[in-house]
């Protein structure tokens, strides 16, 4: 087995014991035909269910796959950041563990990463939410684009592809992961999407309400908007010769 991977993907597990079997089984069907080099790390985030036995199954099993397990539930921003810091991969990929994330996306993705960028994300145009949560993240995708300057089409879409030494540059915050794409814009990113798959979810129960994801969205927005704000760059225009 090779360590030169190409491509690392970082999926957070909290609470998907019914998911991650299958999840890795579609990950395996997607890359395995394709010449891309990758791994897959998952994150537990202290799971209360049979999650992480599950997870030290499939390491068993997969070459490619291992895990890494907190002591404690810290959240998807901090399961994220431990996978960045994990990954043997120059790229990164990440989605979740429910399975709405179609991994069949991945191939395309990365190819059109190659076309010159250094992060894709994903698309979704047909989501497959209860209606409450697709009219909650339209609103809520048109603020963050407003307040952030941005034209995102879907920044909430887990699925993506990042430069690996960008990503864990960024700024690490709880709530960090639901804007990536202008904090890695803030590094000097190139940023794709891709129209992508979004499938119902079948097991498990969603981790987020509407009206606690809005509070928390909200109050993350502002940090950003400051973080905009006094962010700068920039360049060398001659330097005296190195010694």
């Amino acid at each position: 087995m090779t360590n030169h991977y190409e491509l690392s993907l970082v999926i957070p597990v909290y609470n998907e014991q019914d998911n991650l079997r299958k999840l890795m089984q579609e990950i395996d069907s997607a890359l395995e035909p394709t010449d891309i080099p990758y791994e897959v790390i998952f994150v537990d985030d202290g799971s209360k269910d049979n999650s992480l036995a599950v997870l030290k199954d499939i390491s068993s099993t997969y070459p490619k796959a291992r895990y890494i397990s907190f002591a404690e539930n810290r959240g998807q921003s901090a399961a994220f950041c431990a996978g960045f810091d994990e990954a043997r991969a120059p790229r990164v990929a990440t989605m979740d563990a429910d399975l709405q994330n179609d991994p069949a996306d991945l191939p395309a993705m990365y190819a059109l990463y190659n076309e010159g960028h250094t992060m894709t994300i994903g698309w979704r145009q047909k989501r497959k939410d209860v209606w409450i949560k697709r009219i909650a993240s339209k609103i809520a995708n048109a603020i963050r684009n407003r307040l952030t300057n941005e034209t995102v089409q879907d920044t909430g879409c887990s699925l993506k592809i990042m430069d690996t030494a960008m990503v864990r540059a960024i700024p690490r915050f709880n709530g960090m992961h639901r804007f990536l794409p202008t904090l890695m814009k803030m590094q000097g990113a190139s940023v794709a999407e891709m129209k992508v798959n979004h499938r119902p979810r079948f097991e498990g129960e969603s981790k987020y309400g509407t009206i606690d994801r809005a509070i928390a969205g909200g109050y993350d927005l502002l940090g950003v908007r400051w973080l905009l704000g006094r962010h700068f760059s920039y360049s060398v225009k001659e330097r005296s010769d190195d010694k």
